[in-house]
């Protein structure tokens, strides 16, 4: 029992140094932010904040890796039924939908580093993300029906991709999850064209 009350006083402390650290970041910026900034608004000493993370830049790295890892989960979970309909439209992606709504979870964090005061390296990592979770899905990329090198359209995929997540989160999420995954399959099968209305 013990255990177990330490284990959940170490999940809410991590969880303090995070709220704290998402503030900061949409506040000063993460180049600004100090180690004292965050243990004063999470309420802990600075022990307590080294006893789990060695700087500013491990807790990025640790929250970024935490956020990617889960994704890499969901889309592999998902990986042998992520198409589920051939024009995208009656069910949308089954990975992007539950990746919108792991993003929902977790959006006050992406929201702050994806933004100016963020991380710049993050839109790489998620970009990274995207192209590895593409390329990875036979039921999406065949190598022998591309008509352009695959490597420029991965990167134009997953650019666009965060693209539509800054949008959706910047926007005040208005959207749903399963609409942002109907939103985004409408605009990877059909293609940015048909999404703006033309139809020929």
């Amino acid at each position: 029992m013990r255990d177990g009350n330490l284990d959940l006083r170490v999940i809410r402390t991590k969880e303090s140094i995070r709220e704290a650290f998402v503030k900061f970041i949409e506040e000063k910026g993460f180049e600004a932010i100090t180690v004292k900034d965050i243990s004063t608004k999470a309420k802990i000493n600075r022990g307590t904040f080294y006893a789990h993370y060695q700087d500013k830049y491990d807790l990025m790295t640790k929250c970024q890796d935490a956020l990617i890892q889960e994704m890499y989960r969901i889309v592999q979970q998902n990986m042998p039924h992520s198409i589920d309909h051939p024009d995208g439209t009656e069910v949308p992606f089954k990975n992007a939908i539950q990746v919108f709504e792991y993003i929902n979870e977790n959006s006050n964090f992406v929201r702050a580093i994806l933004g100016p005061k963020g991380d710049l390296s993050f839109q790489f990592r998620l970009k990274q993300f995207i192209s590895d979770s593409l390329y990875n899905d036979r039921t999406f990329i065949k190598e022998k029906d591309l008509q352009v090198p695959a490597s420029y359209l991965i990167s134009y995929i997953s650019s666009a991709h965060v693209g539509l997540i800054e949008q959706w989160l910047s926007s005040g999420k208005k959207e749903s999850p399963q609409e942002m995954g109907r939103i985004l399959a409408t605009i990877t099968i059909n293609g940015p064209l048909f999404a703006a209305g033309y139809r020929e």
